[in-house]
């Protein structure tokens, strides 16, 4: 067994950007790890609204008509990786099958990659709550355990708040408090005892 076999599968939890993230792309993100296992891992930035982009223009974009009741859910940078691919984050049932195109993050949690979720949410239907990430962070094999030996990335425990809430100034501060951190204390260098 290889030292990545015994590793943690970072799987539905968050990544908290340490002060010395040196990619600007990622300074002070909270990330969701949607999946991780030998092969590398994948996740979806919480904490970087894309305001110039409205959920109606991109349905309008794909040829999707919304209803008078359709739900205009938020609209996120993902990550830097294929920028133009969209995923909805939204809440499921803790127990059930999933359909093709969802993929299960954690019990209450997936991600959802096709059209037909757009269409339901156009429609005032679709899972509540959902925000849309466009692009995804992507790390290849023993990547993201690297960054993390480098003092990149914290990891910590999801929760709905992070995942769902509008408010984006303090999600990073407020991930690191769940954590029992105090941001102010951090430092940006890495060493060993």
């Amino acid at each position: 067994m290889t030292t990545a076999d015994k590793a943690e599968n970072l799987t539905g939890k968050i990544l908290i950007a340490m002060p010395g993230m040196t990619d600007p792309r990622f300074e002070r993100s909270v990330v969701l790890v949607c999946a991780h296992s030998v092969e590398g891992a994948m996740g979806l930035i919480l904490n970087r609204p894309l305001p110039e982009i409205r959920f109606d223009d991109l349905l309008e974009q794909l040829g999707i008509d919304a209803d008078d009741g359709a739900r205009m859910i938020e609209v996120r940078f993902g990550g830097p990786v294929e920028p133009g691919r969209g995923f909805v984050l939204h809440k499921v049932p803790e127990h059930g099958s999933d359909p093709e195109g969802r993929l299960r993050i954690s019990g209450g949690l997936a991600m959802t990659t096709t059209r037909d979720i757009l269409e339901d949410i156009a429609s005032g239907e679709g899972p509540r709550p959902a925000v849309l990430a466009l692009g995804y962070s992507g790390w290849g094999p023993g990547q993201l355990e690297a960054e993390m030996l480098a003092n990149g990335w914290l990891t910590g425990d999801s929760a709905e708040d992070l995942i769902f809430a509008p408010s984006h100034e303090d999600k990073w501060s407020r991930a690191l408090k769940a954590q029992g951190i105090d941001p102010s204390l951090l430092s940006g260098t890495a060493g060993r005892a």
